[in-house]
């Protein structure tokens, strides 16, 4: 642990040296990288220096109790026991933050909601998921834009695509791609009997243009008419952008912004992350074909949570763990679940890493 520290921090002191030279510094395209590495070391290294800051305390405690004076002995014993149990607490922090990084936790991220089985319910449900991550968003001050839409009139959505931007935005919402249930009584259940639906979340990184490749070839782009319900967002030109990518047969389609050229920009962004995390989830899978993983971050075919209103419970099913915090859920207060699916991520992360 302590020549990893050093190495650390003593690349970290490198970097800061070169951030202050004049000529890095006013080149943008060497900064951002280098300012980068030094952002992601400086959690390790403000944690590493305390670590070696006890650590050493704890060996000069030792040098005092080898020698002659019996006062000194004493205090040094009762401050050993004290600087290892804050040495041992500072090492199992430290365990964490050297747990390899997913690459793409600091990206941007495309989230995709799909109404599932159970008619204009799970339409319903949709808009209250979508409603649980645009709020999360705003309280995290992460820039927002709705890519495409399509409601049922009701209030409820058959499928919503957003672009979420923010530091950390894709590392902290990548818990939530899976399939979650709703158990509750419908507004039109006449006979108030508990009904189950469904909606599928996608939670996919935003692929940069140095991620993926596109041929213009292999794209087939078709223009319509935007619509909506009840004749909202309908134009006369022909601004909405369908794309089809032949190679893969994915399609993708925008109309929520104001020109075709808006629109296709938009569209393209969307094909491309959902083809990054097509091969993502591809090489995921070769490499950890016989690992169990604990916490899924990709299978949108998982179920992975269930909100029950009657009960106003939440669970998830991976971690089994519950909550009774249901309105404030559905409020964008979804920290608490984030951060007991992290701690469930990297222990199992850890232990991987024992066998």
């Amino acid at each position: 642990m302590r020549e990893k520290l050093d190495s650390i921090i003593k690349r970290y002191t490198i970097l800061s040296e070169k951030m202050s030279d004049p000529k890095i510094y006013s080149d943008q395209s060497k900064l951002t990288p280098i300012a980068k590495e030094h952002s992601s070391l400086e959690q390790i290294v403000n944690l590493g220096k305390k670590y070696i800051s006890i650590n050493n305390q704890i060996l000069d405690d030792k040098n005092i109790i080898k020698g002659n004076d019996e006062d000194l002995k004493q205090i040094a014993l009762e401050e050993i026991n004290e600087l290892e149990k804050a040495l041992i607490s500072k090492e199992e922090e430290l365990k964490i933050l050297l747990l390899p990084k997913d690459p793409n936790d600091d990206k941007n991220l495309i989230l995709e909601i799909r109404a599932g089985t159970g008619g204009d319910e799970a339409a319903l449900f949709a808009a209250d998921l979508y409603r649980i991550y645009i709020r999360y968003a705003e309280r995290n001050n992460w820039a927002l834009k709705v890519l495409n839409s399509s409601d049922t009139g009701i209030g409820g959505i058959k499928e919503a695509i957003v672009s979420i931007q923010g530091k950390g935005a894709f590392g902290m919402l990548k818990y939530e791609s899976g399939v979650h249930r709703v158990q509750r009584v419908p507004k039109t259940e006449t006979s108030g009997r508990v009904h189950t639906s469904a909606a599928t979340v996608a939670v996919l990184p935003e692929a940069a243009d140095v991620d993926i490749d596109i041929k213009d070839s292999d794209l087939k782009i078709d223009t319509y008419r935007a619509s909506g319900a009840g004749g909202q967002h309908v134009n006369k030109t022909e601004s909405a952008i369908r794309i089809t990518h032949t190679p893969s047969g994915l399609v993708v389609t925008c109309q929520d912004e104001s020109s075709q050229h808006k629109n296709r920009a938009a569209a393209l962004k969307v094909l491309k992350t959902r083809l990054l995390a097509a091969e993502e989830e591809k090489l995921a899978k070769e490499r950890s074909a016989e690992r169990k993983i604990l916490v899924s971050t990709g299978d949108r075919s998982a179920k992975i949570r269930t909100y029950n209103f009657p009960q106003g419970r939440v669970t998830d099913h991976r971690i089994n763990f519950t909550t009774h915090r249901l309105n404030e859920i559905l409020d964008g207060d979804i920290l608490d679940l984030i951060e007991n699916l992290k701690i469930a991520d990297q222990q199992a992360l850890m232990a991987a890493q024992m066998e």
